[in-house]
């Protein structure tokens, strides 16, 4: 439940003040870590507005155990007759053992504890368990430490210690002196690699791995987190102290074995690096490519020649730029926005005459796709740049070149312009026998499902629009 939900439920639901409900939001923060520690389902549960009524404020299963029964819904009215163990908890403060009927002839353990503040009970927290979790080994070492987390999280709690646990992660409990009194059976297994083979009445201090972790701990006064490493296994390991009155009451550890985590963490660094040192090597071969076809142009005494030689030097660089971002970066996604200025700048280094000033224009948000639909776009982008230098800025030794890009629920659309004359009367898009037109098209038509328009408004208009939801192959 988020804080907004909580706090709505308690203003609208019940007569609590501002700072009861303030103790309770803290509480709560607590009880899903709560009751994955006791394997046990968690209610919380206030007088409602309602005459003779409770609301449950929360209620909250556990990821460490299976519970089938399930009592109600957060939010719901439940009548007082019908809750006897939380209405005796709420009357009196006191504690209360019992059972409840889940289904016919089917029970569970109740335990309820109330919640205090200087004028007298606020709440009442029950503790529905199987028979079986209850008659675990050590299991009131684990009730117990639940209360006295629920009372310590009456003062400011850093959260992130607090986090779910799963059925894997071991637990230990140790008592006011760090002698441990409790631990599960995922934490022996954990320990047993570790070459520990019993941890019950041993001191917390007795082991190597844990030693710097758990001074930290005692010295700072608030629980600390951290991994450790040994040459078969990797641990986070969590340690709660539980105070009062600033002096220990028990401490929590959670352990999570993380090396299957971890493993998969480097193997993806690995592949990760790889994909980027192949990205930089295909770059670095185009590029290559594109110098002996330079080379071969400056051979050539055909004009013709020359400037076919040209334009496949651009599209080869066009697609360059999308291997050397993707060289530079861990993601496999692209910033359409500055592909499509660093290929400005390439065509302007190899097909501007040097006196020519080029205006550059960039509006609107940005694109980001994935990089094979990234590279279509560079070669779109190429073709209608060139386009612009070849036939709208032919004549004048200035011109504007720009980008806007905007977006509607379901498309991207990208308006690529020039300031120059516009297309000449009666061009049509579909019978010219331009190359870069046709490829133009087969990308954006076939390859990317989108659709392509050329218009005059101040100059030529090239609009492409693509479905928001194009994946790479």
């Amino acid at each position: 439940m988020t804080d907004n939900n909580f706090l709505e439920l308690c203003r609208n639901e019940t007569n609590l003040s501002a700072m009861q409900i303030n103790l309770l939001q803290r509480i709560n923060t607590t009880l899903p870590f709560i009751a994955d520690l006791v394997m046990a389902n968690i209610g919380l549960y206030v007088y409602a507005k309602k005459n003779n009524s409770f609301l449950i404020v929360d209620y909250i299963k556990p990821h460490t155990a299976y519970t089938p029964f399930y009592h109600s819904n957060r939010g719901a009215i439940q009548p007082i007759q019908e809750e006897p163990l939380i209405k005796y908890t709420m009357d009196t403060g006191k504690s209360m053992s019992g059972k409840r009927e889940w289904s016919w002839g089917k029970f569970v353990e109740m335990h309820t504890e109330a919640i205090l503040d200087s004028f007298g009970v606020v709440a009442v927290v029950s503790f529905e368990m199987e028979p079986s979790v209850a008659k675990i080994d050590g299991y009131s070492y684990l009730y117990h430490t639940a209360c006295s987390l629920i009372a310590y999280a009456h003062r400011e709690l850093d959260i992130n210690m607090f986090k779910t646990m799963t059925p894997s992660d071991g637990i230990i409990i140790a008592d006011k002196n760090n002698r441990i009194v409790f631990a599960n059976a995922a934490a022996l297994r954990i320990y047993n690699i570790l070459g520990v083979i019993n941890l019950i009445g041993h001191h917390l201090f007795e082991h190597q791995l844990s030693r710097r972790i758990i001074k930290e701990t005692i010295s700072n006064d608030k629980p600390y987190e951290k991994e450790l490493s040994s040459d078969s296994i990797t641990i986070v390991r969590r340690d709660i102290p539980i105070k009062q009155g600033g002096n220990l009451l028990c401490q929590i550890v959670v352990i999570s074995d993380v090396t299957e985590v971890r493993k998969k963490d480097k193997e993806i660094l690995i592949k990760s690096a790889v994909i980027q040192e192949i990205h930089h090597r295909v770059k670095n071969n185009l590029q290559t490519i594109a110098s002996l076809l330079r080379l071969q142009a400056r051979r050539s005494d055909s004009t013709e020649v020359k400037d076919a030689l040209k334009e496949s030097v651009n599209r080869i660089l066009s697609i360059s730029v999308v291997h050397e971002f993707l060289s530079q970066q861990q993601e496999e996604m692209i910033d359409v926005t500055k592909v499509t200025r660093n290929i400005l700048n390439l065509i302007a280094q190899n097909m501007l005459r040097p006196d020519f000033n080029l205006t550059t224009e960039f509006s609107g948000g940005t694109i980001v796709l994935p990089s094979q639909q990234a590279s279509n776009l560079a070669l779109i982008v190429n073709e209608l740049i060139l386009n612009s230098i070849e036939h709208a800025f032919a004549e004048t030794d200035s011109g504007t070149i720009g980008l806007k890009i905007s977006h509607t629920a379901d498309k991207y659309i990208l308006d690529l312009y020039d300031d120059g004359p516009g297309l000449p009367i009666g061009f049509e898009k579909k019978r010219s026998k331009s190359l870069g037109l046709q490829i133009i098209r087969t990308l954006i038509e076939d390859d990317m499902e989108g659709k392509f328009e050329l218009y005059n408004n101040n100059g030529t208009h090239a609009k492409i629009t693509i479905p928001r939801d194009i994946r790479g192959e």
